[in-house]
């Protein structure tokens, strides 16, 4: 597989274009899926989070879990929402409880992926938003694996920026 297949870059212009974009990639979602969120404060990783859950055909409304750390939400798979912004390191993380059996049945979305740092699988789609106040957001989303391809073919091809 060549370099440049296993990566996408998209510009929304706004935050529809980002919810649009997360709601569109709901559709590959399956059971057990990690996605993680990686972005400055204000990027629109939560955004992107009520885009996917939008698309997953969740009603209620998705904010970000910073004080709770882990929202969960019922759809066409259960949403496990975490927010790690609070939180210092990975032993701080996993000593809470944060990753779980239950994750297994639904797709679990970390946003703030970065301070799980090595103890994240490789096994997970790895969305990195750049961005912030009223500017466009360039968003790359990396498959971890070969598992994780089927993101970037349910991305509509009109979102399609660049590789």
């Amino acid at each position: 597989m060549a370099e440049q297949d296993l990566e996408r870059i998209v510009v929304t212009r706004d935050a529809a274009g980002t919810r649009a974009l997360a709601s569109a990639l709901a559709a590959a979602a399956r059971p057990g899926d990690l996605i993680s969120l990686v972005g400055d404060l204000g990027a629109g990783k939560t955004q992107f989070a009520k885009g996917f859950g939008a698309g997953l055909g969740i009603t209620d409304t998705i904010v970000s879990p910073s004080f709770v750390l882990m929202a969960e939400y019922r759809g066409r798979l259960p949403l496990f929402h975490v927010d790690l912004y609070r939180l210092a390191d990975a032993a701080e993380a996993l000593a809470g409880g944060l990753i779980d059996d239950r994750q297994v049945e639904g797709v679990t979305l970390v946003e703030w992926a970065e301070r799980l740092a090595d103890a994240l699988p490789n096994e997970r789609l790895e969305v990195l938003i750049d961005g912030a106040g009223d500017e466009p957001r360039r968003i790359t989303l990396r498959p971890g694996d070969a598992g994780y391809l089927r993101y970037l073919e349910a991305m509509p091809d009109t979102m399609e920026a660049g590789r």
